[in-house]
């Protein structure tokens, strides 16, 4: 295993344990996003920013992982040939 593969290994372990702790938030901002006891209310998370969070952690996570398969991210240039 090279150096490179087990930062990457390392950096996926911490992406998935974000992703998970974001999945727990979801689940607790879904049991009651607001209430009220007394004069005093609480308000969590907001939803909208979690699900986004959630999404950008999940297309990582696949990113990650197809580059460790060897499938990684493909770019295209340009070249424009001159006669200088």
């Amino acid at each position: 295993m090279k150096v490179g593969d087990v930062m990457a290994s390392e950096r996926l372990i911490q992406v998935k344990a974000r992703l998970a702790a974001y999945y727990e938030a979801e689940l607790a901002v879904l049991s009651g996003q607001a209430y009220t006891i007394g004069s005093r209310s609480l308000t969590r998370a907001n939803l909208v920013e979690i699900k986004k969070a959630i999404d950008e952690l999940e297309k990582l996570v696949v990113e990650i992982e197809s580059a460790d398969n060897g499938k990684g991210r493909r770019y295209a240039f340009r070249i424009t040939p001159r006669d200088l």
